[in-house]
């Protein structure tokens, strides 16, 4: 049985860190005042069981004091100020980092402090100062450049570590250390931030008093965003907001979080007050992309030399309670195939969509054939294959007439699916058939001597209908498709999709395993769902077309294989009664090949996404179709997944059809994103699944 306490449901178990960004308001010129606001964001930053707050550049005396930085007492008031922040910090368990001017061996530098428990861990002066334009920072301050010292004294503390390669690493996780830049050095061609992520750095620190003007947020999210990616690193970018001198210049108050180039949390820019913002960040991840990205180990050694030179700062931390439950406040989408955002949804539809189409027709150009053969069942996937083929025809100049449609009525097929099949191939306009496979699959279960051989129709009670009864029918439709399309001169359209190729879910060798080019299969269950529905809402291919769209979109996913009750106008063998909820296993998929996360942090995002309907973005899902899931039910569904995936089913994988890769999700096709054994074992995987609580 797995554990019921709080540790589980702690993100901080899981890889994540929860950080802090402090914009407070501030006084010109007065210390005093701004310490005890920023005392304050600080105590704030502790209840919010964060471990890492960042505040503006000199924001201890304010960034607009210009001359000002040469008076003496403005320089003594910032290091009592420091004195006083540093008190508020002695009292959490944060780690803090602040600004301030700070004069060193009869030069002036713009410096932020980090610090820890009552010590200044190091300071980092800024690199690169601006010179240009609106600013004039060469003026007061020196660049880190030139330094002459290692160390220095500062509030009562010997050798405290100075200059602008400190790498401040936490704990003993190699996977969470943090480095310091100021403003203009992200402005850089080479921010130092890069030589420093390639140390070791996962998450970036920008202490900033970037001033606003019309237009320079966006500019600010796109040097974010992109170093971020670049560097496969989390983001702190944190700017001066109310209270600077405006005599020349306005300030916004910007702040933002990204990580691997994806906005996690922002400020609420103009505010005429304080404000905190909080974001966890997922270091393990970062880590694991890291070592997935060789180009990243590449830069590395080409810069080995300059990352020789970045000293280490040690910094012990206690996390916060680690039998508390905390779950991530970040927003995580239950479908990760699927963006929330409309917008961005209908852009990331349109690509797919083309993706698919343009596999195909690059297909029907190379080979010089002009005819296609199709399975049409009348639900989810064969209606996207079809969608697809009709475009391919479209943009070939051929008739549809060259799509050849077949539904093919089993044992099982329901009168819903079969009149949706035949509305849909009326509607596109394609040749249509209808190929009743009962009589063959008849014949072959006589040849095998099966139970069910020669049995009217329907048979007697209690049947028994096994996997040789179903795969009998899918291989029959198969190999009726492959021949058809001989005896036409077509090439067959797979069917299959990414979720079923996850877990295994199609028939091996002549069955919807196999077909001549899948234009499906690197497209999860949970994005062709939403294909469709954007294919029938912007009319790509005609208002009759969509109208039979919408009516595919109710009908339950089944293979249809197994006989019942049809008279509730739905298939009786529901697919997701049997293996589980695609919503879920898509989501599993997701952050098991994408990120290769372990099971215990999938099934905790998991948890986090789906346990309250209330939390999140439902796209394009009514109401009385949502559903919750507790951590029970995530974990035995995840124990499916594992099973199947790693250990069940990879030698179909081994041999799957071309297919065009379409999301950044991946493949896998033993050609593209995934190569891995046929005989592996899942028990590593379901040994950490037992570990999971059986109950929230």
């Amino acid at each position: 049985m797995g554990r019921t306490d709080g540790e589980f449901f702690n993100f901080y178990q899981h890889g994540f860190i929860r950080v802090a960004l402090g914009i407070p308001a501030v006084r010109v010129a007065n210390p005093a005042f701004n310490a005890a606001r920023t005392a304050a964001l600080i105590e704030q930053a502790e209840s919010a069981k964060a471990v890492l707050v960042v505040f503006p550049e000199l924001g201890l005396t304010a960034y607009s004091c210009e001359d000002l930085f040469h008076q003496e007492t403005l320089l003594a008031g910032a290091r009592e100020a420091l004195s006083t922040v540093l008190r508020a910090v002695c009292e959490t368990h944060l780690i803090a980092v602040v600004g301030l001017p700070l004069p060193v061996d009869n030069m002036l530098f713009n410096c932020a402090a980090v610090l820890h428990q009552g010590r200044i861990l190091g300071v980092v002066p800024k690199t690169f100062l601006p010179n240009y334009r609106e600013y004039y920072e060469m003026r007061q301050f020196a660049p880190a450049a030139a330094a002459r010292r290692r160390c220095v004294s500062l509030c009562g503390q010997d050798d405290v570590p100075f200059g602008e390669r400190l790498l401040f690493r936490v704990g003993s996780d190699p996977s969470w250390s943090f480095f310091v830049e100021i403003c203009e050095d992200l402005w850089a061609p080479i921010p130092p931030s890069s030589y420093a992520a390639m140390a070791g750095a996962t998450v970036l620190v920008n202490l900033s008093a970037s001033n606003i003007t019309i237009g320079k947020d966006e500019y600010r999210h796109s040097l974010v965003a992109n170093q971020s990616a670049r560097c496969l690193a989390s983001y702190l970018y944190t700017a001066a907001g109310t209270g600077e001198s405006t005599t020349d210049l306005a300030w916004d108050g910007h702040a933002m979080v990204y990580e691997n180039g994806a906005l996690v949390s922002e400020s609420e820019r103009f505010r005429f007050d304080s404000q905190l913002v909080l974001a966890e960040l997922d270091v393990e991840r970062l880590s694991q992309e890291r070592m997935r990205q060789t180009t990243f180990a590449q830069s590395v050694q080409c810069h080995a030399e300059e990352l020789e030179r970045f000293r280490e700062v040690r910094v012990a931390v206690d996390l916060p309670h680690r039998r508390e439950r905390l779950l991530c406040r970040r927003s995580y989408d239950r479908f990760p195939y699927v963006p929330a955002n409309p917008a961005l949804r209908d852009q990331r539809c349109y690509e797919a969509y083309n993706i698919q189409v343009q596999g195909l027709v690059k297909r029907l150009r190379s080979t010089g054939i002009e005819n296609l053969v199709v399975g049409i069942s009348g639900g989810l996937d064969s209606t996207q294959a079809l969608i697809v083929a009709a475009r391919a025809m479209d943009v070939l100049g051929l008739s549809r007439r060259n799509i050849k449609g077949y539904t093919m009525p089993g044992f099982a097929t329901s009168k819903r699916t079969l009149r949706s099949a035949h509305t849909l191939m009326a509607a596109i306009g394609c040749e249509a058939h209808e190929l009743d496979i009962r009589p063959s699959c008849e014949q072959m279960l006589r040849d095998l001597g099966h139970s069910l051989a020669g049995k009217p129709w329907p048979v007697p009670p209690s049947p028994v209908y096994d996997v040789t009864f179903e795969n009998v029918q899918a291989g029959e439709r198969t190999s009726h498709l492959f021949r058809l399309a001989n005896h036409g001169n077509g090439l067959v359209v797979g069917t299959g999709d990414l979720s079923e190729l996850a877990l295994g879910w199609s028939t091996y060798g002549v069955g919807d395993h196999m077909s001549h080019y899948n234009v499906n299969a690197s497209v999860p269950k949970t994005l062709i769902r939403h294909l469709i529905r954007w294919v029938a809402e912007t009319g790509q291919l005609g208002d009759d077309v969509s109208r039979v769209l919408y009516d595919v979109l109710e009908t339950e996913v089944s293979p249809e294989l197994v006989p019942g009750d049809d008279d509730a106008g739905q298939p009786s063998q529901r697919t997701e009664e049997v293996i589980g909820p695609y919503e879920l296993h898509d989501f599993f998929l997701y952050y098991t090949t994408r990120l290769g996360y372990l099971p215990t942090k999938v099934a905790f995002l998991a948890y986090c996404c789906w346990h309250d309907a209330r939390r999140g973005h439902w796209p394009d899902i009514p109401p009385d179709r949502r559903h919750t899931y507790g951590i029970a039910e995530i974990k035995q569904w995840l124990a499916v997944f594992a099973e199947r995936f790693f250990q069940l089913s990879q030698f179909k994988r081994s041999c799957v059809p071309n297919a065009p890769k379409v999301g950044s999700g991946g493949s896998l096709s033993p050609r593209g994103d995934y190569r891995a054994p046929s005989d592996a074992e899942a028990t590593l995987w379901l040994e950490q699944i037992r570990a999971i609580p059986d109950r929230d």
